[in-house]
């Protein structure tokens, strides 16, 4: 009499541990990308481990030969722990998986602010550098329609100076793809006149966005109550 496939006398094919490195589907994802794992590997990441006579992947083909995709995705828990092997831990898994998978369906991120202006960087930096008793200098990385995609830091100083490289600046641009930048900086006395120092690290800046194709629009100085555009004074 043949053995039933879950009866103690057979097991389905070697274990996850079992299998070489690159055959198991966690090593593969993150080796290929997901898109090359098929619906079963993927969900044997998700379960993590099938069980004595059944490696996960192979569960997860059994799974998916009793529901579809579809079926699955919309399965309540207690219908999910018929299927053999399954139990409750497992069926929570699958289904949280797919809850955040129709959440995602609906998801509508948070409107990224548009920079306009001078004025627009001034209130949007203000509030956090007026207390600021070092020079901060600060990046806005923005997309094509002048959105903010990233504020970053990009260094605190001294009590009057910040050394900046034109190499910190556009590390960030590029990790963020960003079209332009605008960057700014306080000046803890209050008084936002740009230094010789703030022009040339400006002219700095617009000669290597030029080269490298980040525009960077504007350098503001932020002071007590009131800021400073290089842009409108001509500098850029």
């Amino acid at each position: 009499m043949t053995p039933s496939p879950f009866s103690p006398q057979r097991k389905l094919g070697l274990s996850i541990k079992e299998m070489s490195a690159e055959y198991r589907p966690q090593a593969r994802l993150v080796s290929v990308g997901s898109t090359a794992l098929s619906d079963a590997e993927l969900l044997s990441i998700i379960i993590r481990t099938g069980s004595k006579m059944e490696n996960a992947v192979n569960l997860c083909h059994r799974m998916l030969s009793q529901f579809d995709l579809k079926q699955l995705s919309v399965a309540p828990i207690s219908q999910i722990m018929q299927i053999h092997g399954i139990k409750k831990t497992k069926a929570a898994q699958i289904a949280a998986c797919f809850e955040l998978s129709r959440r995602l369906e609906v998801f509508k991120g948070e409107d990224l602010k548009k920079i306009s202006s001078p004025e627009d960087v001034y209130r949007l930096l203000y509030p956090g550098m007026r207390e600021m008793k070092r020079e901060m200098f600060i990046e806005l990385c923005l997309n094509t329609k002048n959105q903010i995609i990233k504020q970053e830091t990009i260094s605190i100083g001294s009590l009057n100076a910040n050394v900046v490289h034109p190499r910190e600046v556009f590390k960030t641009a590029i990790r963020e793809s960003a079209a332009h930048i605008i960057v700014a900086h306080n000046h803890p006395s209050g008084d936002p006149t740009p230094s010789r120092e703030d022009i040339e690290i400006t002219k700095k800046l617009v000669e290597t966005g030029n080269i490298m194709g980040i525009t960077v629009l504007d350098h503001v100085i932020i002071g007590d109550g009131r800021h400073f555009s290089m842009k409108e004074a001509g500098h850029i």
